[in-house]
Order: structure tokens, then C-alpha cells, then sequence
């Protein structure tokens, strides 16, 4: 399983530990991620996703995962969560269109 965010598309980064001393050793850097179960109020069920914590607090911010897909670049999302909101998108035109 890849550590990437499935939302915001946060990865692993690489860098140096530097100390006082001024020596480098590399290292990794994880992001923060979390499996949460999020609702969809559009397609009316829950969806289990593998996020980064600062995304969950977007998330929560831009009122909900609907509205985060829908506001989201697609190149940041994974290939699961853009066919997320493309469902998502093809069900806010049937409602709005009836």
C-alpha cells in the first residue's frame, strides 16, 4: 500500500537530519495518515479512505467530502476517489436536472 494521501496527495518526502555539529543523515519523512470512513451526502453512503490528518480538517473546512471532491484538482486525487467524484458530479446533474 503506497503512503499517499488519496486526497490531497501528500508522499513521502526525503530529506537530512542535521545536527548541532552540522552532520547530515538522511531520512524519511512520513505523512500523517489516517483510515477514516467518510459520508457522501449526494451519493447517501459512507466511503473508507486513507487520508492525511490535514486534509481531514479541508475536508471538514470546505463542508464535507462532496464539496472537497468537487472543488479538488484532479491531479492530486487518486484514481479511486476520482471516480468518486465523477459519480459524485453525474448525481448532482440528475438532481438538478429533475
Amino acid at each position: 500500500m503506497a503512503r499517499r494521501c488519496e486526497l490531497s496527495g501528500k508522499a513521502v518526502l526525503s530529506g537530512n537530519l542535521v545536527s548541532h555539529s552540522n552532520h547530515k543523515t538522511r531520512t524519511r519523512f512520513m505523512p500523517n495518515l489516517c483510515n477514516v470512513t467518510l459520508i457522501s451526502d449526494t451519493l447517501k453512503r459512507s466511503i473508507r479512505l486513507r487520508i492525511a490528518a490535514a486534509a481531514l480538517r479541508s475536508v471538514e473546512h470546505r463542508g464535507g467530502l462532496d464539496a472537497f471532491l468537487l472543488k479538488a484538482d484532479d491531479a492530486d486525487l487518486s484514481v479511486k476517489t476520482r471516480a468518486l467524484k465523477r459519480e459524485i458530479q453525474k448525481k448532482a446533474l440528475e438532481g438538478a436536472a429533475a
